[in-house]
């Protein structure tokens, strides 16, 4: 009964997340779903396949605020991996553009969540135009 309760209030307060009435840009990350859902001043304007954390990697839950901005980062810890559109939400997670678009829609990352080069770009952009105040990346399991 417990767990009935708890999963309520989870799906709850997600439902909640104040999309609607937030000015800005909020890119939800569904885990189970390995989808994006992109909204804009309320509005859902894109959804996306993603790859996320695989294995002994894990991609953080919760409720981000954009932290940098890198048009073109090179990973310091994966053999210099490019990371086009890198929008970062804690220490070296980022949302980002990847090669490997054929393994978008599973996990295979090391935590960090991966798009199609054109779907970062345009996620990049919404960001830096709304800033990151006005900015959210919300991830749930």
């Amino acid at each position: 009964m417990k767990y009935i309760f708890a999963l309520c209030v989870a799906v709850a307060l997600w439902i909640s997340v104040p999309v609607q009435s937030q000015a800005g840009v909020v890119a939800k990350v569904d885990l189970s779903q390995q989808r994006m859902h992109v909204y804009v001043n309320g509005s859902k304007r894109y959804s996306w396949r993603v790859s996320t954390g695989a294995g002994r990697y894990r991609t953080p839950v919760g409720s981000f605020r954009p932290t940098v901005l890198k048009k073109m980062h090179y990973s310091s810890i994966y053999n210099n991996a490019p990371m086009p559109y890198s929008v970062f939400f804690l220490g070296g997670y980022a949302v980002h553009g990847t090669n490997h678009v054929k393994r978008l829609g599973r996990p295979a990352s090391h935590g960090c969540v991966r798009l199609h080069p054109s779907h970062a770009a345009r996620l990049y952009t919404l960001v830096k135009r709304y800033g990151r105040g006005k900015s959210r990346i919300v991830i749930k399991p």
